[in-house]
């Protein structure tokens, strides 16, 4: 496929989603490479709805290490259970952050980080990264988010 993505301007946020997996899929289709995939699916993403910050962090040697990501630079590595990524890590779950100021421990790479989702993603039922998204604007992500997001991160072969 070529690096083209038809952008849907579409306000509904499913349709966005279920526009973009199928180029996503076409996007990873036949490509072995991990960081190669990883820097399109964050790219895809960001390009699509226009989110602050995404990218992946990648579990090494026990800490969540930085990996292709699209938007200002990053924490470069994450303890487990130490803010929203270490703690989706640990617990094994997508979290859902509307507003990243109430959240214990919360790690502020940005201070322009207001609200954040973050997906782990699983090999052989082990978490082995996570899909960090950040918005500049409070209460941004849901429901949808979570369930089309951890969608996305199944098409990645770990």
């Amino acid at each position: 496929m070529a690096e083209d993505l038809k952008i849907t301007t579409s306000t509904d946020k499913q349709e966005q989603y279920t526009a973009l997996i199928p180029q996503i899929e076409a996007l990873l289709y036949g490509e072995p490479d991990l960081v190669a995939n990883l820097a399109n699916v964050a790219a895809a993403l960001k390009e699509q709805f226009k989110w602050f910050w995404v990218g992946f962090y990648l579990v090494k040697n026990n800490e969540l290490v930085l990996g292709p990501f699209q938007g200002p630079v990053a924490c470069t590595r994450i303890g487990l259970g130490k803010g929203v990524c270490g703690a989706a890590w640990q617990q094994a779950k997508t979290l859902v952050v509307p507003d990243v100021d109430a959240f214990p421990g919360h790690i502020a790479c940005s201070s322009l980080s207001r609200s954040e989702v973050v997906v782990p993603v699983f090999k052989n039922n082990e978490v082995v990264a996570v899909l960090d998204v950040d918005s500049e604007h409070l209460d941004q992500f849901d429901e949808i988010d979570a369930q089309y997001l951890e969608q996305i991160v199944k098409l990645v072969n770990f």
